[in-house]
C-alpha cells in the first residue's frame, strides 16, 4: 500500500475507534502514531514529536495556571459574585450565569468554569424556582460559545493559531477569537433565553448536585450543635475543619479522647465527636464509625486526611476551594494570570514560553506545589494532543490530506469558497459530537489546509470556521467533558441536548460560513 492509503486506513480506524469510546483516547492516540511507525510512513522523531511540540507544552502549562486560580478560591469567588448578582428573574438568571460562565471559560478553559459553577448553578435555580434541567445545559453551552473569547479558552484554539502560522497567514491574536466568540456568546445566550424553557426538558430535580461547601459552616455548627455564641469561624485563610470518620481496624479505636483536646501531633483540634446521631460530651474512648470534626491549618488537614486510620467526609482541598473565596495566594494567582495575558496578548513571547512561565512563577511563589502542579495537568488532554500531532502530520505529508481536499474540491466545484466552508464545517461539527474537539481539528486542519491551497483560498478564514465548527459540540452529552458533568445534576438523558443543541448550532453555521468570511477575507 502507499503512504497515503496506509494513513487513510490508520485515519478511518482511529476515527471508528474513536467513537464506539471502549478503548482510552490516550491508547487510540499514541497507538495511532505508533502503527504510522511500524508502517513507514513516518521516522520514529516524527512519531514522538508531539510530546515535544510547543502547543503541547502550552496546554500543560495552562493547566497549572488554571489550579493556581482554582486551588486559591479565585474561581469560587467568581461563582460568588455570580450568586450574589443573578437575582431572581429566569431571564437574568440564564443571562448572568452564562456570560459569567463563558468569561471564566476564556480564561480557564469550559471544564474548570463548569465544574465550579455547576453547585452554583443548582442553588440559584432552587432559589428561583426552577429546575436545574433548565439551566444546566444552557450553562455548558455558553462555556462552547466562551471557549472562542480567547486564545486560552480551549487547546483547539493554540493548535488553530499555530495551524495559521505554520500556514505563512500568522497566528491569531489572544483576543482575535473573541471576533467571533462573542457573536456567539449573544447568540446562545439569546436562544436559551427565549426557546430554552420548550426546548430543554422540565424535569424533577431527582439527581443528586455535585458537593457545595458553600454553607458548610453552618451545616456544621448544626449537624454537631456547636454552640452558637461561639463566633469563631471555621473557615478562613489559613485554618479549615474537616469530618474524619473512624476507620475500621484503625489504631484510634479505643483512644481516650474528648473536644477540645489537639491530636497526638499538636496539629489538630478536635471540636466535636458524634457516634450515630448523638454528640459526646466528655471523655469518650473511640470506636469504629465515630465522626470527629477537627480544626486545624489546612496543609494539616490535608496531609492527615490521607491518613488510613480515618476516612474524610469531604475532602478539605475541595473544601478550601469552594468555602474561602481569594484564599491564600489569590492575589499572586491573579497577578501571574494578568501578566501571562499581557504577554500573550502583545505577542511579548511565544505562547509556550508565556504559559510556561506563569507556570513556574506560581510555583515557584508557592501557590502551588509541584507534586500538586503535576497532579493539576490533565494528562489525558496532553497526550492525547501528543499523539494526534504525529497523525495530523501524516495526513499532511503522505499526500492523504491531498486526496481529501481533491474530494472535497470536486464536491464544491466551482461554488466558490463559501460552499467550501459549509461542506467543512459540516465534516468538523459532525465529527466532534462523537469525537473530542482537539481531536477533530488535528484531524481536520491538513484537509482544509490542502483544499484551501487547491481553491487557492485564504488559510486564516478556513482555520476560524473550523475552529467555531469543532466548538459546535451541542447534541450529546458525550461531546464534550463539559456536557457530561451537567447531565447528572440537571437528570437529563441522551437525547435531551440535540433539541436545543440544533438550533444553537445552526447559529454557529451562520458565524462560522457567514461572518467569518466577512472578518477575515477569503
Amino acid at each position: 500500500m502507499s503512504d497515503s492509503t496506509t494513513t487513510f486506513v490508520i485515519l478511518g480506524a482511529t476515527v471508528v475507534v474513536f467513537m464506539v469510546n471502549r478503548v482510552p483516547v490516550v491508547v487510540v492516540s499514541v497507538g495511532s502514531a505508533l502503527l504510522l511507525w511500524a508502517t513507514d510512513v513516518i521516522s520514529l522523531d516524527e512519531a514522538t514529536a508531539g510530546f515535544g511540540d510547543p502547543t503541547v507544552l502550552f496546554i500543560a502549562a495552562l493547566f497549572v495556571v488554571c489550579e493556581a486560580l482554582d486551588s486559591t478560591g479565585v474561581t469560587a469567588w467568581v461563582g460568588q459574585q455570580l450568586l450574589d448578582r443573578a437575582g431572581t428573574g429566569r431571564s437574568r438568571v440564564l443571562v448572568v450565569t452564562m456570560i459569567g460562565c463563558a468569561l471564566a471559560t476564556a480564561l480557564i478553559t469550559a471544564n474548570a468554569a463548569v465544574a465550579v459553577l455547576v453547585p452554583i448553578v443548582v442553588m440559584i435555580a432552587a432559589r428561583v424556582g426552577q429546575q436545574p434541567s433548565q439551566m444546566l445545559v444552557p450553562l455548558a453551552f455558553a462555556a462552547h460559545a466562551g471557549s472562542l473569547l480567547a486564545l486560552t479558552g480551549r487547546p483547539a484554539n493554540v493548535i488553530v493559531s499555530d495551524a495559521a502560522e505554520d500556514a505563512g497567514a500568522g497566528s491569531f491574536g489572544f483576543f482575535e477569537f473573541a471576533a467571533v466568540g462573542f457573536p456567539l456568546l449573544l447568540g446562545t445566550v439569546a436562544i436559551c433565553v427565549v426557546l430554552g424553557r420548550q426546548l430543554l426538558p422540565a424535569r424533577p430535580d431527582t439527581a443528586a448536585a455535585p458537593t457545595d461547601v458553600g454553607e458548610l459552616d453552618m451545616t456544621l455548627r448544626r449537624h454537631y450543635r456547636i454552640d452558637g455564641a461561639d463566633a469563631t469561624p471555621l473557615f478562613d485563610r489559613t485554618y479549615g475543619a474537616a469530618e474524619f470518620v473512624v476507620a475500621p481496624r484503625s489504631s484510634l479505636i479505643g483512644v481516650r479522647t474528648e473536644a477540645g483536646r489537639p491530636n497526638p501531633s499538636g496539629e489538630l483540634e478536635i471540636i466535636a465527636i458524634v457516634r450515630g446521631a448523638h454528640p459526646r460530651h466528655g471523655p469518650t474512648r473511640l470506636e469504629a464509625g465515630d465522626t470527629l470534626l477537627v480544626r486545624g491549618t489546612w496543609k494539616a488537614l490535608s496531609w492527615h486526611a490521607g491518613d488510613s486510620d480515618v476516612r474524610v467526609v469531604d475532602s478539605p482541598d475541595l473544601v478550601r476551594r469552594q468555602a474561602v473565596p481569594l484564599g491564600v495566594g489569590a492575589v499572586e494567582a491573579i497577578a501571574v494570570l494578568t501578566a501571562m495575558v499581557v504577554v500573550l496578548a502583545t505577542d511579548l513571547a511565544p505562547p509556550a514560553v508565556a504559559a510556561l512561565a506563569a507556570a513556574g512563577l506560581v510555583v515557584l511563589l508557592g501557590v502551588v506545589p509541584v507534586e500538586r502542579a503535576f497532579a493539576s495537568i490533565n494528562w489525558t488532554t496532553v497526550v492525547l494532543v501528543a499523539g494526534m500531532i504525529p497523525l495530523a502530520g501524516a495526513i499532511g505529508t503522505s499526500g492523504a490530506g491531498e486526496v481529501l481536499a481533491g474530494r472535497i474540491v470536486d464536491l464544491v466545484g466551482g461554488a466558490g469558497p463559501h460552499v467550501l466552508l459549509i461542506v467543512l464545517f459540516v465534516v468538523a461539527a459532525g465529527l466532534g459530537q462523537f469525537i473530542s474537539n482537539t481531536a477533530t481539528t488535528l484531524l481536520v486542519i491538513p484537509i482544509a489546509l490542502a483544499a484551501a491551497a487547491e481553491l487557492d483560498v485564504a488559510v486564516a478564514p478556513v482555520l476560524m470556521s473550523i475552529n467555531v465548527a469543532t466548538a459546535a459540540a451541542l447534541l450529546t452529552p458525550i461531546a464534550t467533558p463539559a456536557n457530561l458533568m451537567v447531565m447528572e445534576p440537571g437528570g437529563y438523558r441522551f437525547h435531551d441536548y440535540w433539541k436545543l443543541g440544533v438550533v444553537v448550532m445552526a447559529w454557529y453555521f451562520v458565524v462560522a460560513t457567514l461572518l467569518v468570511p466577512v472578518i477575515w477575507r477569503l
